[in-house]
């Protein structure tokens, strides 16, 4: 069998979500420095811009009616209404870049997650998970910019976001970050090499997919 090497392998959707505090923010940028070929989606909000944010690197900053507009012609693979104000993953620049063969990673919560996983289920989807539940609440705190209320509340709802890990396609322990970080890649590689992935490329000498291999 031949590679018909005209035919562009699409890239991944990688979405990484888990509860507030296990670092998948510090992952993704590990990740992006490591990886300058990796696309970061851009959110589409309706909120202001703040003080040294630009267009399309922080946000694409929308009105509520261009928002809603959208949101009416399913132009978002999620999106959510946060204090009166609306958050999306426009959808148009996320799949135009998987077309182009990018890698595109999708930092984002646990309910939006699950909403992407709804319109685009060929995403590959990675939990990120603290060592502990006490190294967790260690590290909201060492943010250093939590009430005792807000502590409370944001621990609460971390101990139930952790039960969502059965809904992903894998967990990834955050204890040592260079770790993660590569676990994850390993998890990108395997992707890649997968059958269902890898079918566009499986071809006979005539061009042509050997369709009787996925029946």
């Amino acid at each position: 069998m031949l590679e018909n090497n005209n035919v562009v392998k699409k890239g991944l959707l990688l979405v990484i979500s888990g509860p507030s505090g296990a670092g998948k923010g510090t992952i993704c940028k590990e990740l992006l420095e490591k990886n300058p070929d990796f696309w970061l989606s851009v959110s589409a909000t309706t909120r202001a811009p703040r003080k040294n944010e630009q267009q399309g690197i922080n946000y694409f900053f929308m009105t509520k009616e261009d928002f809603v507009d959208r949101l009416a012609k399913d132009d978002f693979l999620e999106s959510a209404e946060v204090y009166g104000n609306y958050y999306g993953t426009p959808r148009e620049s996320v799949i135009s870049k998987i077309e182009e063969g990018k890698d595109v990673i999708l930092e984002i919560d646990i309910q939006g997650a699950l909403k992407v996983k709804e319109s685009y289920p060929e995403g590959v989807f990675i939990f990120i998970l603290p060592p502990s539940m006490d190294e967790l609440k260690r590290r909201i705190i060492k943010r250093g910019s939590e009430t005792e209320e807000s502590l409370m509340r944001r621990f609460k709802s971390a101990y139930k976001e952790v039960n969502y890990v059965s809904k992903y396609n894998y967990a990834v322990m955050n204890d040592e970050l260079s770790e993660a970080v590569e676990k994850i890649e390993s998890i990108i590689t395997a992707e890649k090499c997968s059958v269902e992935r890898m079918k566009e490329n499986i071809l006979s000498k005539e061009g042509i997919i050997h369709e009787q291999l996925y029946d």
